[in-house]
């Protein structure tokens, strides 16, 4: 099993999920208020992006909502989000050619377990900066 694979599932069994649900702080709340700090490269009223403290490509940053409002994993996205879902790859897009990414660049979005989602505050990973492969891996 891989670290992520092993992270995901660690987060079920401790409740993550249903933390979340219930309005518990994440990681990534803690982040957004300034209490745990991170190299942020992009803030609006809407999105926050910044660097992956753990990257699998020479450019790896986050993009996350600053209001969760119940999008804890794209799975449970509803008609009301779809305006900061558009807004989230718009930001990503954009912090993206800001980061030099002119030769391409990938955007995942883990959700749940199996989906190795190891944080459930929703979240998109954007990576470049090499060639990626495919499958992931």
């Amino acid at each position: 099993m891989s670290n992520e694979a092993a992270a995901a599932k660690t987060a079920v069994k401790e409740g993550a999920p249903e933390k979340a649900d219930a309005g518990e702080p994440t990681i990534f709340d803690k982040i957004i208020a300034k209490q745990i700090p991170s190299d942020i490269l992009y803030e609006d009223d809407t999105a926050l992006a910044f660097r992956d403290i753990s990257p699998q490509a020479p450019t790896h940053f986050l993009v996350i909502p600053k209001h969760r409002d119940g999008l804890t994993q794209l799975s449970k996205s509803e008609d009301r989000h779809e305006k900061v879902l558009g807004h989230l790859l718009h930001v990503a897009s954009k912090v993206a050619r800001q980061e030099n990414l002119t030769h391409g660049f990938r955007v995942t979005i883990n959700d749940g377990q199996n989906g190795c989602q190891s944080v459930y505050h929703l979240h998109l990973h954007v990576m470049g900066g090499r060639q990626l492969s495919w499958p992931p891996g």
